[in-house]
């Protein structure tokens, strides 16, 4: 079953959609950011010299308390943020396959479209490419850098956003797999959908609580099927 029923809260009124990039645009079943994920733990081996297991957990605990692994690295070791971007976007993109359907959703949104991401714009551009040329469907990528390295789930990155392009929370969508990142959005008025896993999706290196879905109020809407949920809408 790929949709679940919401509590009964319309899309009718949005006209600014926002996006989340990793796990969100594209089914983290591709496994996509399992490569990113690999290369941070090695990052975090260069940058502690603690042994692979010992540096892979103290990754997992920044990207639990700081939002991402990049702003606990800046805050506890003064790492470079560009040098660390571009280590881990390093990878292989072709499992993120072409999906027109989604493509054509977007584009049938009513108002503006954006990204939201704690990745980079280098990286963002790249799987839109994969999908299918999709970065004209968007206004906007605003990225770690444009949040002065301040992510999601920090309400400064919601309301830098916000600023930029003068958006209204009470007329926008905020589409994320990570439970903790809808947060924010729903306190600011935002309609919130989370776009999960499907019920069979297990990896090594997918912790537990990135899968969490507590049924929390500010979860909105929950689809493992982000293309056929924009397609239902009205």
């Amino acid at each position: 079953m790929n949709d679940f029923t919401p509590p009964p809260r319309s899309l009718s009124h949005v006209t600014d959609w926002v996006f989340d990039l990793d796990n969100t645009l594209y089914p983290r079943e591709c496994n996509l950011f399992a490569q990113i994920d690999m290369l941070i733990s090695h990052y975090m081996v260069g940058v502690t010299q603690l042994p692979f297991d010992e540096a892979r957990a103290l990754q997992k605990a920044y990207y639990r308390d700081y939002g991402t692994t990049l702003n606990g690295l800046m805050q506890l070791h003064e790492v470079d943020p560009d040098h660390f971007l571009n280590t881990v976007h390093a990878i292989d993109y072709s499992p993120v396959e072409a999906h027109p359907d989604l493509v054509e959703a977007i584009k049938a949104l009513p108002g503006r479209k954006f990204i939201l991401t704690n990745g980079d714009v280098g990286h963002a551009r790249a799987v839109l490419n994969r999908l299918g040329n999709a970065d004209a469907l968007f206004e906007d990528i605003f990225d770690i850098r444009a949040m002065s390295y301040k992510p999601k789930p920090l309400p400064e990155a919601y309301e830098a956003f916000f600023h930029k392009h003068g958006i209204d929370a009470r007329r926008a969508a905020m589409f994320d797999d990570l439970e903790k990142n809808l947060v924010v959005p729903h306190d600011t008025g935002m309609t919130t959908v989370q776009v999960i896993a499907g019920e069979a999706f297990a990896h090594e290196q997918v912790e537990a609580w990135e899968l969490e879905r507590t049924g929390g109020t500010h979860v909105h809407h929950v689809t493992a099927d982000l293309a056929g949920f924009l397609r239902k809408l009205p």
